[in-house]
């Protein structure tokens, strides 16, 4: 028979799959022998028979009631037992941390008899009545779906009634009596009185919480795969809510925002674990807990010092003392922002943990592009409205709303103001650029999701009076009303009305060769791990770059080289006229004058990125899209043309343009006359090209320069296409002395290239997968209509798990990549193959690119640094592509 559940003492870290994270790491404390309650795990193995029957695997809950009773004789307490009641905590644990998302019920074993029990043994009636209000609170909303509010409702007028004191045992019992009506009246029967019961619908409320609509929009923002299930961890409930000699916390073992090393996390006396993580209760820092209780506070720095060494990296603890005594609930390695992800990388590496290689390992692209983005500039700021706990880094400006759907809705940048935030706010979170409570510390839901979103958060504002149905909040008398822009800061926890402006970020600075790696622990820490990337990376980073001032920013960000400068884009502006000359010119004569005048001045161009990129490759596409894409639009000529028609004008020139746009308008442009077609179709054009870059080299030359070009055509589909432009190019090439040799490559961008790859390589020097294109041709998708219209609805329903524009879809554009790159070579050994797609700057894409054996990858400016530390991370461990999220 199948084995579904395993003791504590049965499990390790290493079997998360199984385990889940939570019970893996139970499992590891108990082996280190740390301070764990009794307890077992229900696996990912029994939660995904659930989802896919909708029942239980058979014998689970006998499987289960064997384990309870083993923790049952080593604590020598019965479940249900009326005089010394065992009471239990259910709580999930996906193999992903998702903090927040999934369910945990606490108190389990309670009822109208155990609850006289609790109370006698913990000599405490109030703390008694209050863990059953709390039980059936959370079952009621976890098990039944009934409305949180409906219980915080009552609970808010006892508090109310009760004053600072806080409310009786009394008061307690009643609302318990309240509670149950609550229960009923939304459920149709009496809160189950039968712990064993309880137990049991617990654990299948946990394996449905699974698929609630908030965990599945984490996984979505997460990329953690939907069939993996959650396992469900039972154990022994231990209780911060004893008394003042009691409590509970949650503790990192560094500054999770920065880095830092020291003592970090909060502590609340007198309180259940939920009550830090919902961030109900300002909580206060963990070195306050030395002066509380010294014994306790000495004998958690040495376990945290124990799981910092043993699992080598930055853990987030979770722990209650009873009476004194000190419980581990949870470890696992902390969500930190990306800064701290880098620092703590570069101090584990210091402090002789881990090496370079697995530093490189820890940290990943898109943190680093979080570090590029820009910070306030406070030398002009006003005085903060208000100060806050400073749990999420960045900077963020927008206006205020205060509920999760406004924020979605909005189309414009927003920050999500609330008391506290809640798993239901997730949808608000992702779409807010920044999060603002009054409630919660660096360990409160709100902290610890922005953290692992990379949003700019801060909490516990406590000066801010939050009323949301009103739509405003106020800080003395001060009213900041909905709608109303207002600046947060993440790293101090500063909050601003109005728009702060904003500066460059250091390491942004620095990746510009602005700024000295040793200005700034978070830079050196950079600096340490992306120079290890580029020592050890294969793949090399190259630019896509069309302008001298870009080709020289792709330099200092470290590119060598430009993979792509697009022709088309030095036809715009004032030189759109000297193209309308060539589309309307009457005869050969006309063609050559057009294009004589365009020569110098594509000459020019070429001349600056050369000297911008001297001794390092640049690759030069020849004109891509359709002539007709230089003019005005169709529409616009037409009501130009009426105008004058019908006040007896002659429309002129724009007459003359109608008709060339009419004559030249396509249904579907994409895959009409563009690329290779327009070079093969109008003579010269392509020609004037060549000779332009060819003059630009030689001039380089001259200039004792090393300039290195190279000619791409785009489009090709066929191998006799790129023969024909080769031929003609070449002729050109000839004609200008002094020329250095310059390859001729093409672009892979289209199927049927991909599928005659050998044949293609028998005329091209090189290869570059244009991957935006083939993407579009491979999956018949238009990408500016597409994007807009079902792709949101497809990531919705999991059918894609990101854009396939923004990753590359490893199964089919990958197959096409992979083929013609192993036929390309089987034709030219020598042939050189790179990407220059949007997928070039993309972490994950550029893993891919790295294992089918590209030689470079080319992407914006900006994303050159990101491509360098992913290429670095492929170096060290292929798989980075499929685990760079997390």
């Amino acid at each position: 028979m199948a084995k579904f559940v395993y003791d504590f003492i049965e499990g390790d870290r290493s079997r998360a799959d199984l385990l889940g994270g939570k019970g893996a790491n139970l499992a590891e404390m108990t082996r280190l022998g740390l301070p764990v309650p009794p307890g077992f795990t229900v696996s990912t193995d029994a939660c995904r028979v659930y989802l896919r029957t909708g029942e239980p695997p058979e014998g689970l809950f006998a499987e289960i009631n064997a384990h309870l009773r083993e923790v049952e004789a080593r604590l020598d307490r019965w479940l249900g037992d009326r005089h010394d009641p065992l009471l239990l905590a259910v709580r999930s644990g996906g193999r992903y941390s998702m903090p927040g998302m999934m369910e945990t019920i606490l108190d389990i074993g309670l009822n109208d008899t155990t609850v006289h029990g609790l109370a006698a043994r913990a000599g405490d009636a109030r703390f008694a009545w209050d863990s059953y209000r709390r039980l059936i609170q959370m079952f009621g909303r976890t098990v039944y779906g009934v409305p949180a509010e409906e219980f915080e409702r009552e609970l808010e007028a006892v508090r109310a009634s009760a004053g600072a004191a806080g409310p009786s045992a009394e008061q307690l019992r009643e609302l318990v009596e309240t509670y149950k009506k609550v229960f009923a009246a939304h459920v149709g029967h009496d809160f189950p009185q039968a712990p064993h019961e309880q137990l049991y619908l617990a654990v299948r409320s946990v394996f449905e919480s699974w698929n609630s609509e908030r965990a599945r929009i984490y996984r979505r923002q997460e990329r953690i795969p939907d069939d993996l299930g959650t396992a469900v961890n039972v154990m022994a409930m231990v209780f911060g809510n004893l008394g003042p000699d009691s409590g509970t916390g949650v503790a990192f073992t560094r500054d999770p925002a920065t880095g830092a090393p020291g003592v970090y996390g909060d502590y609340l006396p007198d309180a259940q674990g939920e009550d830090v993580v919902a961030g109900i209760r300002n909580t206060i820092p963990l070195p306050e807990l030395e002066r509380i209780d010294p014994a306790s506070f000495r004998q958690l720095m040495t376990i945290m010092a124990t799981l910092e060494r043993h699992y080598r990296d930055l853990c987030d603890i979770e722990f209650t003392i009873e009476r004194g005594r000190l419980w581990m609930l949870q470890t696992r390695v902390g969500k930190r922002t990306a800064g701290a992800a880098f620092v703590i990388a570069a101090q584990l590496v210091q402090e002789g943990l881990i090496s370079l290689d697995e530093a490189l390992l820890r940290v990943n692209g898109a943190q680093l592009g979080q570090l590029m983005f820009p910070a306030f500039d406070l030398s002009g700021a006003p005085a903060p409205l208000a100060v806050g706990v400073a749990a999420s880094p960045g900077a963020a400006v927008g206006r205020v709303v205060f509920d999760s759907a406004a924020a979605a809705a909005a189309t414009e940048p927003v920050i999500l103001v609330r008391r506290e935030t809640n798993p239901d706010d997730l949808p608000g979170m992702i779409a807010a650029a920044g999060v603002l409570t009054s409630r919660g510390g660096k360990t409160s839901h709100a902290a610890v999701v922005a953290r692992g979103m990379g949003r700019t958060c801060v909490c516990g504002a406590d000066a801010l009076r939050i009323d949301p149905e009103r739509g405003e909040f106020a800080v003395g008398d001060r009213v900041v009303r909905a709608g109303d822009v207002i600046s947060i800061d993440g790293t101090t926890g500063r909050i601003y009305a109005g728009a702060v402006p904003v500066q460059p970020s250091p390491v942004a600075r620095y990746l510009a060769g602005e700024l000295e790696p040793q200005a700034d622990p978070l830079v050196a820490a950079v600096h340490r791990l992306l120079g290890h990337a580029d020592a050890v990376r294969r793949l090399g980073v190259r630019a896509n770059a069309d302008t001298g001032p870009d080709a020289r920013r792709a330099r200092r960000f470290g590119a060598t080289g430009i993979g792509l400068c697009r022709t088309e884009h030095m036809f715009l502006g004032e030189r759109r006229e000297l193209v309308e000359r060539l589309i309307l010119a009457d005869g050969p004569d006309e063609v050559t004058a057009a294009l004589d005048a365009l020569l110098p001045l594509q000459r020019a161009d070429f001349v600056e990125i050369l000297a911008a990129m001297d001794g390092l490759p640049v690759t030069i596409r020849l004109i891509d899209p359709p002539l007709h894409e230089f003019l005005p639009p169709l529409h616009e000529l037409t009501a130009r043309v009426a105008r004058a028609e019908a006040l007896g004008e002659d429309p002129g020139r724009d007459g003359r343009l109608l008709v060339a746009v009419r004559r030249m308008h396509e249904s579907n442009p994409m895959l009409g006359l563009r690329g290779v077609r327009l070079g093969l179709v109008i003579p010269g054009l392509f020609a004037m090209q060549v000779r332009a870059v060819a003059e630009a080299a030689a001039q380089r030359v001259r200039e004792g320069g090393d300039p290195r070009p190279e000619i791409m055509v785009p489009l090709v589909g066929d191998v006799k296409e790129l023969a024909a432009v080769r031929v003609e190019a070449e002729q050109v090439l000839a004609g200008v002395p002094g020329a250095p040799e310059i390859p001729i490559g093409t672009m892979i961008e289209v199927p049927r290239a991909a599928l005659t790859a050998g044949e293609i390589a028998a005329e091209a020097h090189f290869f570059s997968f244009g991957t935006n294109d083939l993407t579009q041709t491979a999956w018949a998708f238009s990408r500016d209509d597409v994007e807009g219209s079902f792709f949101g609805a497809y990531l919705e329903r999991g059918i894609f798990a990101a854009s396939p524009f923004e990753t590359i879809d490893v199964k089919g554009v990958g197959r096409l990549v992979r083929l013609a790159v192993a036929e390309g070579r089987a034709a030219r050994p020598e042939l050189t193959v790179g990407v220059c797609g949007e997928h070039g700057g993309d972490p994950e894409s550029v893993a891919f690119f790295a294992d089918a054996g590209l030689d470079y990858v080319s992407c914006s400016p900006y994303r050159v640094p990101i491509a360098r530390l992913a290429a670095g991370r492929a170096a060290v461990d292929p798989t980075t592509g499929t685990s760079d999220s997390r």
